[in-house]
């Protein structure tokens, strides 16, 4: 096996990690501090290509693969949380959505524009009612003429407010459950699409988290997305591959919080000496670097399956679930080895640690992660009943 990143995966790196250094990191903490988007550093995300990752160049994209998202997602994520959701939101669920169920009408439209930064997606599948049990939704959809009529509301969406282009997931027939979901693509500016409140989170304080509703909200037919009833289906697609680049901006989280960490107990001098000679710090160093490589591990692994289009359910739920897990633990230590420094904004790690929190949380909660885990688990092994 070799571990190494191919030539073009380490160019994305580098090229990525030197833009964030120099334009992501400066402002992090006071877009954090007063909830600022950096939507001007999105534009120049675009510019270089980063805002249609996955997009073919057919339709103004990079074309690149799954582990080229995830490594740009890990080395913003290190910088700074808020950046990174907003690159791996809008190109794996808007764009990704786009692309898995696009016709070639909606691709064309919708697209190039997005790839290249130009406009921001949102894409709206929670409400205040049905999280985790996404396929409870009661924002409905119905059929008038050769137009949908959309009712109901949505909530903690991604570029609510600054999204020019929404994918939105509408119950088209209640009676199916989950197999009566469809998706729809609308625009800001359209009757009917009411922007809600903001949120002020206890971390990715800078992203752009609303509520939104729907009041007769109306979209042409032909902007229905992938099959009538098949919208759930497709989300669970985009989930599978978006929760293996959420697991890279975890290990962008805890990769920066571990730097940190290091970077400090090397400069602080107790008892004479710097804390980095005290092994209870050693150990919660060497724990944190660790259980980030075995993420890694998890993450390429999930991304290389993807990458080969094979299924990899129960891949991608190992790495977000271990992944978010090992970057809490690895903020939580970072905060300890700063003392009372990492309880203040004056170090990055207390951004780190409220940051972290997400990745347990978004795109399906660590719960969900195991559940799905398990099911997986039991189908391979050939035995008791499925969930």
């Amino acid at each position: 096996m070799n571990f190494d990143l191919e030539e073009n995966h380490q160019m994305i790196k580098e090229m990525v990690t030197e833009f964030a250094k120099n334009e992501v990191e400066p402002g992090a903490m006071m877009r954090d501090e007063t909830c600022t988007f950096p939507l001007e550093i999105l534009r120049k995300l675009g510019e270089l290509g980063l805002m249609g990752i996955l997009v073919p160049e057919e339709f103004g994209g990079s074309g690149m693969d799954v582990m080229s998202f995830a490594i740009a997602v890990e080395a913003i994520g290190r910088y700074d949380g808020s950046t990174a959701l907003s690159v791996q939101a809008h190109n794996g669920l808007t764009c990704g959505h786009i692309l898995t169920a696009g016709s070639q009408a909606l691709k064309t439209k919708y697209l190039p524009e997005l790839a290249t930064g130009q406009k921001l997606g949102a894409w709206c599948l929670t409400e205040p009612g049905s999280g985790s049990d996404a396929s409870g939704m009661k924002t409905t959809a119905v059929k008038k003429g050769d137009r949908w009529v959309i009712n109901g509301s949505k909530n903690f969406i991604t570029h609510g407010t600054y999204g020019d282009v929404y994918v939105i997931m509408a119950n088209t027939d209640p009676a199916r459950g989950n197999k009566g979901i469809t998706a729809f693509v609308a625009e800001k500016g359209w009757k009917g699409l009411h922007i809600g409140k903001k949120e002020n989170k206890l971390g990715m304080r800078a992203s752009d988290t609303t509520s939104l509703s729907f009041e007769n909200l109306e979209v042409p037919e032909e902007n229905m997305l992938g099959e009538l009833h098949m919208g759930f289906v497709d989300t669970m697609k985009i989930l599978d591959r978006g929760r293996a680049v959420i697991a890279s901006l975890a290990l962008g989280i805890g990769r920066g919080a571990l730097e940190e960490a290091v970077k400090y107990a090397k400069e602080r001098n107790a008892f004479g000496k710097s804390i980095a000679d005290f092994q209870a710090i050693q150990w919660m160093i060497a724990d944190s670097f660790t259980e980030l490589q075995a993420a890694k591990v998890l993450v390429a692994r999930a991304c290389y399956l993807h990458d080969q289009k094979k299924f990899a359910k129960r891949e991608s739920s190992q790495a977000k679930l271990y992944a978010s897990e090992a970057s809490k633990r690895a903020c939580h230590r970072a905060v300890q080895i700063h003392g009372g420094y990492g309880y203040v904004n004056e170090y990055p790690v207390e951004r780190y640690w409220r940051d972290s929190k997400l990745c347990e949380i978004g795109e399906g909660t660590s719960e969900i992660q195991r559940e799905l885990i398990f099911a997986q688990t039991v189908k391979q092994y050939g035995y008791g009943s499925q969930p």
